[in-house]
């Protein structure tokens, strides 16, 4: 009995947290100016569009935001920053877990494009390599940067990291894991730290 009650408490106060959630979302997509289409979201992510960046989603995203909505054991929600010269561009059906994404220079996501538990994209180094500069007001000026693409229907694995200057090929999938330095062709499945080619797919 005490078993059904919960299960019911549960259920209705999962509903009343989707809408919640959802409206959220909204206002924060709205909020920083966001273009985007339909969407489902557990839980809410966080965003920040600086003046003068654009972020635009296609239709049909989808993401999980947090241990609640995603058992893969990545507890963050989705973090969407884009700086004031970049453009983080979302493609059609595209699914995201708990993923860091950072756009100092553009990111372009394809379509049908799968994202895992605790994936993090960054296009900068975000300090300078020099040790003298990193003391110095000038270290964020100094840092190195460079876009990232992730083309349709790739695939990337939980807590992956993709670096800047890579792009991730039509087809490929990237190992859970890996650190990604390199680029890698269409068709191809890569793996480890640095990740490199495992076979084709």
């Amino acid at each position: 009995m005490i078993y059904h009650i919960y299960k019911a408490i549960r259920l209705i106060f999962s509903k009343l947290t989707n809408v919640a959630n959802h409206c959220i979302t909204w206002l924060r997509f709205k909020g920083n100016n966001v273009s985007f289409s339909s969407f489902k979201t557990g839980g809410t992510p966080y965003v920040m569009v600086a003046r003068g960046g654009k972020m635009s989603i296609g239709k049909n995203f989808a993401m999980n935001n947090g241990i609640k909505h995603n058992p893969i054991g990545c507890s963050q929600p989705c973090t969407f920053f884009v700086d004031r010269t970049a453009t983080l561009s979302i493609g059609d059906n595209v699914g995201i877990s708990q993923a860091a994404l950072v756009a100092i220079d553009d990111i372009t996501i394809g379509n049908n494009v799968k994202i895992g538990g605790g994936v993090c994209i960054y296009t900068t180094d975000f300090h300078s390599l020099d040790p003298l500069i990193r003391k110095t007001k000038d270290d964020m000026k100094n840092r190195a940067k460079k876009p990232v693409a992730i083309k349709d229907n790739a695939f990337i694995g939980a807590r992956s990291i993709i670096l800047k200057g890579v792009t991730v090929g039509e087809n490929s999938i990237v190992g859970a894991g890996s650190v990604v330095t390199k680029s890698i062709p269409d068709n191809q499945i890569w793996a480890g730290n640095p990740a490199r080619f495992i076979r084709n797919v």
